[in-house]
């Protein structure tokens, strides 16, 4: 079959719950789902004085360094390790917040901390890949190995083995396939077209894709990105906090919240997660919960075992 112009029709899915999401029956009668992730990153990114083969394409400043080490780069990843994990998680346990630090495994393992302290305040850490690295194109040996490093780094740091996974920007096609064949993953976050979870076959098994965001996301205070001062952030997850919450009082929802460590961390920029945490643990039928205990709930809803 074909579309005026020769084009095929669209392979994927863009029909998704419609007008008739299921219930997901959220504990204790809660209408919104809220999830707070924290990407750990510090340490991943392409340096070539890590031995990379070149730098970080988008640093802070936007001015590409090639061919020579990017000390700049470097010292601004390295604030979020050194200054704004404490910072963060702080702020987190003052509200008793629990989030999902999702960790790339080459940053663990040059810092333990950044997976052993969440893991030991009763967070969730989850796997980021090896490298903070798009998958698109990777072979799939390659990545096979890298998700196995990245787990063995983790569950080391922090005591437990990761359930669940998000890569940067692009997956590959190979990528749910190879999570679900690794044998101990419960979800992926590496989709951003809904406000509800679902239940996925892959090779013949049962898993579970957790939606992400990339506007509800401290990334756009990148330079041009839209947010300037905390109260930008704020106000812009607020804004879909409530919209959401309006919509759940027919139909529950979920809602992720995006952080990077030396991003949200900076001291700037703190002050807009602080008023998001006190407005949204002040709101009543809110389920603010680690990413596995939702993958987890979601999977019981299917009779499925945790």
């Amino acid at each position: 079959m074909t579309i005026p112009g020769g084009m095929p029709p669209a392979f994927r899915d863009l029909v998704g719950y419609g007008r008739t999401p299921p219930d997901p029956r959220w504990p204790d009668g809660a209408r919104l789902a809220l999830s707070f992730v924290v990407n750990v990153e510090e340490g991943a990114e392409l340096s070539i004085a890590s031995g990379d083969e070149r730098n970080e394409g988008v640093p802070e400043t936007r001015q590409l360094v090639e061919g020579h080490p990017d000390p700049c780069m470097e010292t601004h990843f390295a604030y979020g390790a050194r200054v704004a994990l404490w910072r963060v998680m702080d702020l987190l346990d003052s509200y008793g917040v629990k989030a999902t630090f999702s960790c790339c495994g080459r940053a663990v393992a040059a810092t333990p901390a950044l997976a052993a302290a969440p893991a030991a305040g009763g967070h969730e850490v989850s796997a980021h890949g090896w490298r903070w690295e798009s998958h698109a194109g990777m072979a799939e040996a390659t990545e096979r190995a890298v998700i196995a490093r990245t787990v063995a780094v983790l569950a080391e740091q922090a005591g437990a083995r990761p359930v669940g996974w998000h890569t940067k920007s692009a997956a590959s096609v190979n990528t749910r396939r190879l999570l679900v064949e690794e044998g101990g993953f419960l979800y992926d976050s590496d989709a951003y077209d809904d406000d509800l979870p679902r239940l996925v076959a892959v090779a013949g098994r049962p898993h579970v894709v957790l939606p992400y965001a990339f506007d509800t996301n401290d990334m756009r205070f990148a330079p041009g990105q839209g947010f300037v001062q905390p109260t930008d952030f704020s106000d812009y997850c607020i804004g879909a906090f409530d919209w959401l919450m309006r919509e759940a009082r027919t139909s529950p929802k979920m809602m992720s919240v995006g952080l990077h460590l030396r991003t949200i961390g900076r001291p700037g920029r703190i002050r807009g997660l602080e008023l998001l945490l006190d407005y949204v643990t002040r709101q009543p039928g809110v389920w603010i919960a680690r990413r596995r205990d939702i993958a987890t709930h979601w999977r019981a809803l299917s009779g499925l075992p945790a």
